[in-house]
C-alpha cells in the first residue's frame, strides 16, 4: 500500500479540490495538506527501499508480467522524494502567486493530476502503463498552462498539447512494435526478451528504441525537438513555470535512462546517436540562452542546455569500461537531482521579481540589488549553481560528468559541455547584472518601482520562503555532496544490474529465458 500513497495522495486531493468547487480557501488549505502527505508518503517509502531493496506491488495480486505492477528502485524513490519537495514548494509558492479565480476553477486539482502521472510514471514497471500515466500528466499539465485564458497561454497551450501528442503517438508506434515482437510490456520481461531477439533481429530492436528515443526525446525537449519549451514556459502564472521547469523534462529523461538501461540491450548505434543529441543540446540550450532578454525565456532555454548534461550521463554507456559507465549513470542521476531544485528555484525567484517589479524584460529592471539584496543573494546561490560554481550543487554534478567524459575519452563531448557551462555563467551574469547591478531605468527608480508594486507581507513571505529552502538545500547538498552521490552511485548500480531487476519484479522468474543475456552492463 505504501507503494501506492504517491499516486492515491494527488489523486484524492485532486478529486476534494474539484468537490470544494469555488470554496478557495478551503482549496489551498487541503492542498498543502496534501503536499505535505506526499512528501511524508515519499520519504517513508524512500527509507524502507534503501534499507530493504526493491519494493514491488502486483495491483490486484496479478503477478508480473500479466498485471499491473508498480515497482520502487533508488531511483524511482529519488524522483519521487524530489517531486514531492518541489510539490510542497510550488504548493506554498502558489497561495500568494496564482489568483483566487484560477484557483477557484481548479489550479490546485489539475496540480495534483499532473503529480499523480508524475509519480505514476516513476514508479510504473511497465511501458503501456508509462503511456497511461504521460497522459494523465498530459492533461494535468495542459490545463494548468492554457488556465487563464490569455492570448499567448492559448498559443502556448496548443503547441504545447500537439506536440504531446505526436510524443504519443510515437511512443504508441513504439509499443506497438516491442509488443509485436516480444509478446510482454513488462520491463522486467521486456529486459530478457528483447536481448534474446537481437541476437536475431538486432536492426528491428534499434528501430524500436528510435521510436521511444524520439517519443521521450520530445517530452525531454532535446535536439531537434526542443523548439515547444521556450515558446511554452513563460507564458503561464510563475509558479505553473516553476513546476513544469523542474519537472516535466526531466520525466522525459528518466523515461530515458530506464529504457536504455532496463530494458533494451547494448547498441552501439543508438547511444552514439544520444551523445550527439547531448552535445547539440547544450550547445544550442545554451546559444538560445544567451540571445534571449526576459529572465523566463533566458532560464527556459537552460532547460535545454542541461538536459544535455543528463543525456550525456546515459550516453557514456559506450564506453566498454563498466566503471565509466557506473559513473556516468550515477552523474546523470546526481544532474537530474541537483537541476530539479536548482531550476525550479529559479523560476520561483523570476516570479518573485516580477511580483516587486511587474516586469522580467531585463531592459526595464535594475537596482534590485540596493532595494532587496536578500532577492539578490537567493538569486546567485542557484544562478552560480546551475553554471556549476563550487561549493554548490551544480559544481558536483559538473565535475561528475566532466569526469566520466575523459574516462571515457569522448574529448569533443566533454569540451562542449565546458564550453556549454562557461556560457552558462555569461547568461547567469547577464539576469545579475541587468536585474540587479546596473542602476534603475531612467524616470523611474528602483524603490519607486519596488514600492509601488511590492505585494503585503503575508503574501511576500509566502513567495520567499520557498525560494529560502530549495536555496538551503543546494547549499547543503554541495557542502554536503557524499549523501546525494551515494543515492546516485547506488541507483547506477541498480540500473545496471538487469538481473537483479528482473528476479525482483518477476516471481518467479520464467525458467525459459536467460536474463543473464541482457546484464551486459553489470
Amino acid at each position: 500500500m505504501l507503494l501506492a500513497l504517491p499516486i492515491i495522495i494527488p489523486l484524492l486531493t485532486a478529486c476534494v479540490c474539484l468537490l470544494l468547487g469555488h470554496r478557495a480557501r478551503l482549496q489551498r488549505a487541503l492542498a498543502v495538506l496534501g503536499a505535505c502527505g506526499l512528501l511524508v508518503a515519499a520519504t517513508t517509502l524512500f527509507v524502507r527501499v534503501w534499507m530493504d531493496g526493491v519494493q514491488i506491488l502486483h495491483v490486484g495480486g496479478w503477478q508480473a508480467p500479466f498485471g499491473i505492477t508498480l515497482v520502487a528502485d533508488v531511483l524511482a524513490v529519488l524522483m519521487v522524494l524530489v517531486t514531492a519537495l518541489m510539490h510542497l514548494a510550488v504548493t506554498v509558492y502558489s497561495l500568494a502567486n496564482v489568483n483566487a479565480r484560477r484557483q477557484r476553477y481548479g489550479y490546485f486539482a489539475f496540480l495534483n493530476v499532473m503529480l499523480m502521472g508524475i509519480c505514476g510514471a516513476f514508479l510504473t514497471g511497465d511501458l503501456f502503463n508509462l503511456y497511461v500515466w504521460f497522459e494523465v500528466m498530459l492533461i494535468g499539465s495542459f490545463v494548468l498552462l492554457v488556465l487563464g485564458g490569455g492570448r499567448a497561454q492559448m498559443e502556448a497551450g496548443i503547441k504545447y498539447a500537439t506536440l504531446s501528442l505526436l510524443s504519443s503517438a510515437l511512443f504508441l508506434a513504439g509499443v506497438g512494435v516491442i509488443y509485436g515482437i516480444t509478446h510482454t510490456l513488462s520491463m522486467a520481461h521486456l529486459s530478457q526478451r528483447l536481448a534474446l531477439v537481437a541476437e536475431t533481429d538486432p536492426w528491428l530492436v534499434v528501430a524500436a528504441s528510435v521510436l521511444l528515443l524520439l517519443s521521450f526525446g520530445l517530452k525531454a525537449a532535446v535536439f531537434p525537438l526542443y523548439f515547444w519549451l521556450p515558446a511554452s514556459y513563460h507564458t503561464p502564472a510563475p509558479a505553473v513555470s516553476a513546476i513544469f521547469a523542474g519537472l516535466l523534462t526531466k520525466v522525459g529523461v528518466y523515461a530515458l535512462i530506464r529504457v536504455f538501461t532496463v530494458v533494451f540491450p547494448a547498441s552501439d548505434y543508438t547511444l552514439n546517436l544520444l551523445l550527439i543529441i547531448a552535445g547539440l543540446t547544450m550547445l544550442f540550450g545554451v546559444l538560445g540562452a544567451v540571445s534571449q532578454s526576459q529572465i523566463r525565456r533566458i532560464l527556459s532555454f537552460h532547460i535545454i542546455s542541461q538536459i544535455g548534461y543528463m543525456v550525456m550521463g546515459l550516453a557514456l554507456l559506450v564506453s566498454p569500461g563498466p566503471a565509466t559507465q557506473r559513473l556516468g549513470v550515477a552523474a546523470a542521476v546526481f544532474y537530474i537531482a541537483h537541476h530539479i531544485v536548482v531550476k525550479t528555484n529559479l523560476f520561483l525567484i523570476g516570479g518573485t521579481v516580477r511580483a516587486l517589479t511587474g516586469t522580467e524584460r531585463l531592459v526595464q529592471l535594475g537596482g534590485l540589488l540596493n532595494q532587496v539584496p536578500w532577492l539578490a543573494i537567493l538569486f546567485l546561490i542557484p544562478a552560480l549553481s546551475l553554471a556549476g560554481l563550487p561549493p554548490l550543487s551544480g559544481f558536483w554534478a559538473k565535475l561528475a560528468i566532466i569526469k566520466a567524459g575523459f574516462e571515457a575519452q569522448q574529448y569533443t563531448l566533454t569540451a562542449v559541455a565546458l564550453f556549454a557551462g562557461l556560457l552558462t555563467l555569461v547568461s547567469m551574469l547577464k539576469i545579475w547584472n541587468e536585474a540587479f547591478w546596473k542602476p534603475a531605468p531612467e524616470g523611474e527608480t528602483a524603490s519607486e518601482n519596488s514600492g509601488r508594486r511590492k505585494p503585503p507581507p503575508r503574501r511576500l513571505a509566502l513567495l520567499v520562503a520557498p525560494s529560502v529552502a530549495l536555496a538551503v538545500l543546494t547549499l547543503a547538498i554541495g557542502l554536503y555532496p557524499q549523501a546525494l552521490l551515494s543515492v546516485s552511485q547506488r541507483a547506477a548500480r541498480e540500473l545496471l544490474n538487469r538481473r537483479g531487476y528482473v528476479q525482483a519484479v518477476l516471481v518467479p522468474p520464467e525458467p525459459s529465458e536467460q536474463p543473464e543475456l541482457g546484464d551486459d552492463r553489470s
